[in-house]
């Protein structure tokens, strides 16, 4: 029988290009070749991953060298130097993540439901695993009813039909302990799932379910985010979900991170490419303050920092209020002339 391994290691080989963006976003494409610095996705040329297999099948997709050590391997030989154990087993793990495959051990082909910690990120990664795409479910229609359109991205939103909630002091007795919730997935420079948020929603999806904290975060998000869009030198950025979806259905051209609080916004980590970051601006004292500290931070950086201000609160009530176009052409008048949709 064929060891997991080799299987995983054949089924990555098939989408090498992907997975280097993905996980050496730092490096670039050259003909059949994508360079980077090393395995730990720093800038350089010394590591060179092979994106296809030669005619005579000499030289095989997925097979990378790095010039500097001499290492070598495949594309799960480089997921492994990119998890915080180094181990096989979550080598496969983040693998089948990543090929959007059922999470399995190595050995036994068992589902994977040992003890883990609750909250942490691989608490995180396993309600992914177990989650669903959100098309036909009461995510698509919570977000058609805040009036966001079909935008590119959306994989990283999945559907939980009876997620856990945890009630707290403010809810009732009668708090329902399992909902269906939209599931975010956050991840961090890397495309690595760094953690998970969840909106917990009416069973018809009409709305957030009517609890206390209808969302919640879980794992590590401090200078990570919920991101819709391929890393680009021009991005944008924001606090909630809705608000971020509702600038980049205005603007599908710019890459958007949702980064769940103000706090988080403040804290952001920048892409190295990135050179302009375009803000949606919230309105409140806790808004206010993440812009100007992360203005700040991005400065120093090199990395000019614009706002996107609404008119009522968040970008999100200015699109339910006024449409989509109009809100295309509010945002607009905020960009510089490159930028613009």
């Amino acid at each position: 029988m064929e060891h997991p391994a080799r299987a995983i290691a054949r089924d990555l080989a098939g989408q090498a290009e992907r997975l280097c963006r993905r996980y050496l976003s730092n490096g670039q494409r050259e003909g059949n070749y994508w360079l980077v610095g090393d395995l730990h996705n720093a800038p350089g040329r010394s590591l060179y991953v092979r994106l296809r297999d030669t005619p005579d099948g000499t030289l095989r997709a997925g097979k990378w060298t790095d010039a500097q050590s001499g290492e070598h391997g495949d594309l799960l030989d480089l997921i492994r130097a990119r998890t915080v154990t180094g181990t096989l087993s979550d080598a496969i793990a983040e693998a089948r993540r990543f090929l959007s495959l059922p999470a399995k051990t190595a050995e036994s082909g068992q589902s994977t439901r040992g003890t883990v910690r609750s909250g942490s990120p691989e608490a995180a990664r396993r309600l992914l695993a177990i989650a669903d795409p959100i098309a036909g479910t009461p995510v698509a229609t919570y977000l058609q009813g805040r009036g966001i359109p079909p935008v590119t991205g959306l994989n990283v939103l999945r559907y939980h039909p009876r997620c856990w909630y945890r009630p707290s002091a403010d809810d009732l007795p009668d708090t329902l302990r399992a909902m269906p919730a939209m599931i975010a997935t956050v991840t961090d420079l890397a495309g690595l799932v760094a953690g998970a948020h969840r909106t917990w929603l009416t069973p018809d999806g009409t709305g957030k379910a009517p609890v206390a904290c209808p969302r919640r975060a879980m794992g590590h998000l401090l200078g990570h985010g919920v991101r819709f869009g391929e890393t680009a030198s021009v991005m944008a950025a924001g606090e909630g979900i809705e608000s971020t979806l509702s600038l980049r259905a205005a603007v599908p051209n710019l890459p958007a991170i949702a980064a769940l609080s103000a706090a988080h916004l403040a804290a952001l980590a920048f892409p190295p490419t990135l050179r302009r970051l375009y803000v949606a601006r919230e309105a409140d004292p806790a808004g206010r303050k993440a812009f100007v500290a992360l203005s700040a931070r991005a400065g120093r950086a090199g990395i000019e920092v614009l706002p996107i201000d609404s008119e009522r609160g968040d970008l999100n009530a200015d699109l339910r209020a006024i449409g989509l176009d109009r809100l295309r052409a509010q945002i607009s008048a905020q960009m510089k002339g490159d930028d613009r949709p």
